[in-house]
């Protein structure tokens, strides 16, 4: 797929994926969520040297100031449970990506654009950042995954009254409440996620991608996080990344890790 809507700057291994469609506030369309499926779940995972994935919006206002509300008016009859679903299983191309994606929202995330900041691993803001799921002012609800993934950030009691009163929070508050990890300026912002993205590089990648497995299997309802852990475990001790972790660090020096 040649992309449209997604410009692609691979920086030393991080992929800075950037929503790009400035005049829409970076709307998600049926375009735009195609897209995202195909980086996230075909082009990407072929990337031999890819350490990260950096994903923010075009322009200076907004990082996704939601979906595209045109596209709503044609659901009919059980369309708007396909569409929910088809979005869920997007964004979860994401949250079990098996290298570490960012989100550095720049501007308005809000209705799907909150949910697609949730989606990623981690969330570095900008101080014009601004969160909400303002769906109910719409008669409707989140649909990609809001109602569960703000309750995991934020907890039940504040994020009851943000989904009931579909009340924004600027990102000093997002901060505070642990929606986003940093709260910085533009430039130091790109270098913020490039140095966590560098870091996590540094260290075992099955181990990473493991690590990911099971911080996702805590929020699974059908799987037994604490069982997930003692399968990822036991897989990673029989890995050759393994013995050379632990034979560097006797040794005193650094590893060098190939992900096998």
């Amino acid at each position: 797929m040649a992309y449209q809507n997604l410009i692609i700057d691979k920086q030393d291994g991080i992929y800075v994926v950037t929503i790009n469609r400035p005049k829409a506030l970076n709307a998600l369309n049926g375009q735009t969520m195609s897209e995202i499926k195909q980086f996230f779940g075909t082009d990407a995972p072929q990337y031999a040297d890819l350490k990260g994935v950096i994903l923010t919006g075009g322009g200076e206002k907004s990082f996704v100031a939601g979906a595209d509300i045109k596209e709503f008016l044609n659901i009919k009859g059980n369309d708007g449970g396909d569409m929910s679903q088809q979005g869920q299983d997007i964004f979860f191309l994401i949250e079990r990506f098996s290298k570490p994606v960012i989100a550095l929202v720049n501007g308005y995330a809000l209705g799907g654009g909150c949910e697609l900041a949730m989606a990623c691993h981690i969330r570095v803001a900008t101080p014009n950042a601004m969160f909400g799921q303002p769906e109910i002012n719409l008669g409707i609800i989140p649909g990609y995954g809001g109602t569960q993934r703000l309750i995991q950030n934020i907890g039940k009691g504040k994020a009851v009254e943000l989904l009931l009163t579909a009340d924004n929070i600027k990102a000093d508050e997002a901060l505070q409440l642990g929606l986003v990890n940093y709260v910085l300026e533009p430039e130091e912002a790109m270098a913020k996620c490039k140095k966590i993205i560098s870091k996590a590089a540094s260290k075992g990648p099955l181990a990473i991608a493991k690590t990911i497995e099971c911080i996702n299997a805590y929020f699974d309802a059908n799987t037994n996080g604490f069982a997930a852990e003692v399968s990822a475990f036991n897989e990673v001790t029989q890995t050759g990344d393994f013995i050379e972790g632990a034979t560097a660090f006797i040794e005193k020096r650094k590893p060098n890790f190939k992900g096998e």
